[in-house]
């Protein structure tokens, strides 16, 4: 079966794919796609309507939007079940990646990270209005998350699910911020499941790298 993931190398939704990919164990194709780029191939930007990235094509099936794109990789390949059975854990890992989603991402990625870490590593300055506008946003994820959290195991329960991914990947790039990582450690019971998640095969190979300048 040809499975081909369409993604940037440092987009944190292609990476949430990619990790779901790693832990099921399931071999694909890789097309790189920079959504920034003023010279997007047609055929690329077609698969999107959106502009954005990842997009999975499996066997002439299209589909976008990361959400859909790891419930879907879970239902359709063996390995470890990535969902919770019971209700209860399924909507709090479904809550868990909403909120990640809808307040994480842009202060813990776009400002902490993008600002205090991808910038400079590209040559780049760095808005520090921005680093602070971020740093604010996410201590009140954080402390959201914490209060949701399982005290022992994963999130949502004692076995690895989507939620763990899903977060997992924007906390890797807010800890590689000094406060963003301090940021992390107030949170004991996070800062406890990453020092656990964060070491996992999935995320040494998944792993963006850095641009130089």
């Amino acid at each position: 079966m040809a499975l081909v993931l369409h993604g940037y190398r440092y987009s944190v939704y292609t990476r949430i794919a990619r990790l779901v990919l790693a832990e099921k164990g399931v071999a694909y194709g890789r097309v790189e796609v920079d959504p920034f780029a003023a010279d997007r191939p047609a055929d690329d930007a077609n698969l999107h309507p959106f502009g954005r990235v990842p997009t999975l094509v499996h066997d002439g099936f299209v589909l976008y939007e990361t959400a859909a794109i790891t419930r879907y990789l879970d239902r359709a390949f063996a390995g470890p079940h990535l969902q919770p059975a019971a209700p209860r854990a399924a909507a709090r890992m479904d809550q868990t990646i909403g909120i990640v989603d809808a307040y994480g991402y842009w202060p813990m990625v776009r400002q902490v990270f993008a600002h205090r870490v991808l910038r400079p590593a590209a040559g780049r300055p760095a808005d520090e209005a921005e680093v602070a506008h971020g740093l604010a946003g996410s201590a009140k994820v954080l402390a959201a998350l914490e209060s949701l959290a399982e005290p022992h195991g994963f999130l949502v329960g004692p076995d690895l699910s989507l939620a763990d991914l899903h977060v997992g990947a924007m906390v890797a790039y807010l800890a590689m911020a000094p406060e963003g990582l301090a940021l992390l450690q107030r949170q004991p019971r996070l800062a406890a499941w990453w020092d656990t998640v964060g070491r996992r095969p999935s995320f040494a190979l998944t792993a963006p790298g850095l641009p130089t300048p």
